[in-house]
């Protein structure tokens, strides 16, 4: 499984990325075929002072892809929901294609 981290706006910090990374293998034991997860990383309302910090999860899976985005006030919100998202997306197709 390749895992491609992008960010839009700023730069990671290592925290943040093996966060990422940590959290980004577990999706393994959802589905084993998984190819490439890309994650990508953005600020949001770069102009104002409210800042938006949105994650992208990007789940290829052969002749199958998932995706999910969702934005709050940190990182690790944010990933953590689009995370959880992309796993029931994931549960959800295998079941359909188990029975």
């Amino acid at each position: 499984m390749n895992i491609n981290i992008q960010t839009v706006h700023f730069n990671a910090d290592t925290k943040l990325v093996s966060y990422v990374e940590k959290k980004l293998s577990k999706l393994l034991q959802f589905h084993d075929r998984i190819t490439k997860v890309d994650v990508y990383l953005k600020l949001d309302n770069v102009v104002h002072n409210i800042k938006d910090k949105i994650a992208e999860i990007k789940v290829h899976i052969p002749r199958y892809d998932f995706f999910v985005k969702h934005s709050s006030k940190s990182f690790e919100e944010s990933f953590d929901v689009a995370l959880d998202s992309v796993i029931m997306q994931i549960k959800r197709k295998k079941e359909r294609l188990a029975a």
